[in-house]
């Protein structure tokens, strides 16, 4: 990095210690992302913070002007470097920046100039904080309805929300288990960001993304010259989270040879780079989440027992969003709010024929899949109610809808017979689901309740259900 260490090579930083001093690692040491540019605003150097909260490596962004690389609001309106430039003092402003997921993320930038021992300018540095972790968009929404950007009412998620804090306040390892689309990765970032390591990095590695040596590489780093192609050293993701949470998403795909690697990390916080023969230590909190049965995995020796027992200290289910009552609901409104401010569209509501078909629905790609409903719904829609026309075609279509997956059974005792069921077979989903429910009722004696738990679900869903068709005053 000549370029980088020509900017700082001044005799008064040359002059700190004994010997000069190596200025990468010591960059990196640096707990907030921080990027120095030259004096055209390119980057010359980028520490591991900034890596992480761009996503980017710092290779990959070399001689890349800053707005191309931050891609920040303030670039275009109130750069920071304007104004020193103007007046020479060091700035702080406020703004987002879009990361390589795409993702915006709200930042407090403060640049300050890199002078030479003449006083000229030589260069600039910035200092990103990234202020997710304290600003609170939405405090009473989020005191009524949630945790951390969580949207939730129902008492399921709300004895998880009471978990959180004290689970955050320790370095145990966390288990999140869930089917696809509960919301494992939020559900780890706000761990995180309710910890005390919320001011150090979250990185996340999805463990079924890579095939298995790569993703060796991705995770543990390697050095230069330890396989072909390896010109350099790099990192890794584990080096990457130091001081934070390492976030290993679908852990229930990582290969066999990189689970043991994982048990060695977890018995002593030290592992080995590719080709290294020293090892590294760093302070990581490992958080894992999988959609996968673990321990059926185990039983047919696709997963370590010994792994399972060490990432299973403290384990956290993600209900699906069938089993959450009223969530729904909210959920359904809080993306549509969301989107009609996005979209910049005037789309006020849902109609009520609208509104039941998608609170009927089992959603087995739970939140994730009704926030893609909601999307599309908005997108397509030019008035301010959305009907049913707006809704996907799979969700309108009567065999695809009656398909759906159901609410798992319940195994019922054997102590009583019961008749052999002679009615004919309900001719659509809205006679199929009055005659569950009504079986329910008569199965549980009139006690709804009980008729609620064989269904799976929550008693406000039975009762509105009961009285969409006409049962409410009955049993």
């Amino acid at each position: 990095m000549p370029d980088a260490i020509s900017i700082v090579a001044s005799p008064s930083v040359q002059g700190i210690l004994n010997s000069p001093i190596a200025f990468q690692p010591l960059l990196d040491e640096i707990p907030i992302a921080v990027v120095i540019l030259d004096k055209n605003r390119r980057v010359v150097a980028m520490n591991q913070a900034a890596e992480v909260l761009t996503g980017l490596p710092a290779k990959r962004v070399m001689n890349l002007p800053c707005r191309h690389v931050l891609r920040s609001n303030v670039c275009v309106k109130n750069c920071p470097l304007v104004s020193i430039d103007n007046d020479g003092a060091p700035v702080c402003v406020e703004g987002d920046i879009i990361n390589v997921d795409r993702q915006r993320i709200p930042v407090r930038i403060t640049a300050a100039r890199i002078q030479g021992m003449d006083g000229s300018t030589l260069g600039y540095m910035e200092t990103l904080d990234n202020m997710s972790l304290i600003q609170n968009l939405e405090p009473e929404k989020q005191a009524a309805f949630g945790f951390a950007g969580i949207i939730a009412h129902s008492p399921k998620m709300e004895s998880l929300f009471q978990l959180i804090p004290s689970v955050a306040q320790t370095d145990s390892s966390v288990l999140i288990t869930g089917e696809t689309g509960t919301g494992k990765d939020l559900l780890a970032d706000s761990i995180h960001q309710a910890s005390s390591r919320a001011k150090g990095p979250f990185v996340k590695v999805n463990c079924g993304a890579l095939p298995e040596t790569l993703l060796e590489s991705e995770l543990f780093g390697h050095v230069k010259g330890a396989f072909t192609g390896a010109v350099e050293n790099k990192s890794g993701r584990f080096r990457l989270a130091h001081n934070g949470s390492l976030f290993l998403t679908e852990i229930g795909d990582l290969p066999l040879a990189l689970q043991v690697k994982l048990l060695s990390f977890l018995d002593d916080k030290t592992f080995y780079p590719i080709g290294a023969s020293k090892p590294a230590k760093v302070d990581v909190r490992i958080i894992a989440a999988t959609h996968r049965n673990l321990e059926e995995m185990v039983r047919e020796r696709r997963f370590r027992e010994d792994l399972l027992f060490r990432l299973n200290v403290v384990r956290m289910h993600l209900p699906p969003l069938r089993e959450r009552g009223e969530d729904a609901e909210l959920i359904m409104n809080h993306f549509l709010n969301r989107f009609r401010t996005t979209f910049k569209k005037g789309v006020k509501i849902f109609d009520p024929r609208a509104k039941d078909m998608l609170l009927d629905y089992h959603y087995p790609g739970n939140v994730r899949e009704l926030r893609n409903i909601v999307e599309y719904a908005v997108n397509v829609c030019e008035d301010e109610t959305i009907t049913v026309d707006h809704l996907p075609a799979y969700l309108t279509n009567p065999e695809r809808y009656a398909s759906a997956p159901q609410p798992a059974k319940i195994p019922q005792p054997h102590t009583e017979a019961r008749p052999t069921d002679t009615r004919p077979h309900a001719a659509n989903w809205e006679d199929a689901e009055r005659e569950l429910i009504m079986d329910a009722l008569v199965q549980a004696k009139g006690r709804r309740g009980q008729a609620a738990d064989t269904l799976n679900w929550a008693r406000s869903t039975l009762w509105r259900k009961m009285k969409k068709h006409g049962l409410d005053d009955k049993g």
